[in-house]
């Protein structure tokens, strides 16, 4: 039975017993992955999962049931179990359920189809030993992995609402491993689209350049100055503290931002966009968890705090709108909140321009550490780095084994400049250009 017959299925049962609000949701995923080492595939994985998750009204309150299996028999069970659990819940949070006929954006990401296993197999190998000739350091320790993943989310529910979206991505990985008199530094690269259109010459040069940047060198001196924050670096912290924006937490007394809306949070040079459409992203969404239609917004904007991020719930409590940032980990998870694609808006000046003029100072590049070094609700973080030291406006020598340590709110409002250098590292979801912050404490020799 396919989903829509499931659906016809859940419709009918839920006519039979009477139950008139209800949210059907979908999600389902079918992934490969392939990875060399040693110039031969040590490893493949496919893997198909998914399920289906009901919510109903039942008694004025909302009751959940899934289940994996898309039968005639679950499709009935599924109701049953979740007008079952509306009546034992004592919660009395507010049942909301999205509006059908709403209007949503275009993604404007072309779909592309998922490579063929071979295709993944020949680009394993191949970029494997392109490693091998970026520099005779290079290490049989090295390796790369392709990744390609099909997914698909449907929404459908009794107030009209029927939608469905599907993904498509391929990801090349390159990890380089060089050594030197005994010392070994690695280096990596991750690159999404188009199997066949990913640079992976670039890629596994530059994966190679940054491990042989990191072979010498010792800790930072210890002290206060500037610390610039490489895109990907600054995107980690973003990453790790990304949470203080979601409106759940602040409600919950999680976050510092509670109450803090339409106030000044951060530097005036600081805006920090959410965008589900970001250009060349293959995770465009036009529509939530929930099935409200998601949108570009400005997060902070000048320094200002214009919005902490809602779904349907928490906006019902703020007397304020979604924002279009419903999530769920995964099709049993309960709706929380998460952005889709969160940056820091650029600047207009290099990262050179950036650096110049500092007669003294560190440009990180690599932060260790964060689940360990970091809190989330106070703010607090104390992390491993490395990177290069900045000396009379120009990046000298490696550095690493030192701590920076500060307070993402106080980081907020000590950023001084920022580069013209956007980057979105990884799986893109996470973005910044290079950033000068000042105020930080480093800990090394």
């Amino acid at each position: 039975m396919d989903f829509q017959q499931f659906k016809t299925a859940v419709i009918a049962r839920c006519a039979e017993l009477g139950v008139t609000e209800y949210e059907l949701y979908y999600q389902a995923a079918e992934s490969v992955s392939c990875g060399a080492f040693q110039r031969e595939i040590n490893e493949f994985k496919s893997a198909s999962e998914g399920g289906v998750c009901l919510r109903c009204v039942w008694g004025g309150r909302m009751g959940y049931a899934s289940t994996e299996a898309l039968t005639l028999q679950q499709a009935r069970a599924i109701v049953d179990r979740a007008v079952d659990n509306a009546s034992v819940l004592e919660s009395d949070d507010p049942v909301l359920l999205a509006q059908g006929g709403q209007t949503y954006e275009a993604v404007t990401e072309p779909k592309y189809d998922m490579p063929r296993t071979e295709d993944m197999v020949c680009r394993a190998l191949e970029s494997l030993e392109q490693i091998y000739a970026t520099d005779s350091h290079v290490t049989e320790s090295s390796q790369t992995e392709v990744v390609a993943e099909r997914s698909r989310v449907a929404i459908c529910n009794s107030r009209g609402l029927d939608l469905s979206h599907e993904t498509v991505l391929s990801a090349l990985v390159v990890g380089s491993i060089v050594t030197d008199n005994g010392e070994t530094a690695d280096g990596f690269d991750i690159r999404l689209g188009v199997l066949s259109q990913i640079d992976s010459d670039a890629m596994t040069k530059k994966a190679t350049a940054d491990a042989l940047r990191k072979l010498g060198g010792g800790p930072a001196p210890t002290g206060k100055y500037p610390v610039f924050f490489a895109p990907e670096a600054m995107s980690d912290l973003l990453a790790t503290f990304c949470a203080v924006f979601s409106s759940e937490n602040a409600q919950k007394g999680l976050s510092r931002l509670k109450d803090k809306e339409g106030s000044v949070i951060a530097s005036s040079l600081v805006t920090l966009v959410d965008d589900p459409f970001y250009p060349g992203s293959p995770l465009q969404r036009p529509f939530d968890a929930e099935g409200s239609p998601t949108h570009r917004k400005n997060i902070i904007e000048g320094g200002v705090l214009k919005t902490l991020l809602y779904n349907l719930k928490t906006a019902a409590v703020a007397g304020k709108q979604t924002t279009g940032n419903a999530s769920k980990a995964g099709y049993a998870a309960p709706v929380a909140v998460r952005p889709f694609t969160l940056y820091l808006a650029p600047g207009t000046v290099s990262r050179e321009e950036l650096l110049s003029g500092v007669e003294q100072g560190v440009l990180i590049n690599s932060l260790g550490g964060l689940h360990a070094g970091a809190n989330p609700i106070t703010g607090d973080f104390s992390l491993q780095s490395a990177g290069f030291l900045v000396e009379n406006g120009v990046l000298t020598e490696s550095v690493k084994s030192f701590t920076v340590a500060g307070n993402f709110y106080d980081l907020l409002n000590n950023i001084t400049a920022l580069a013209n250098d956007l980057e979105t590292p990884g799986m893109g979801t996470f973005g910044s250009p290079t950033v000068r912050v000042d105020g930080l404490t480093v800990a090394g020799k």
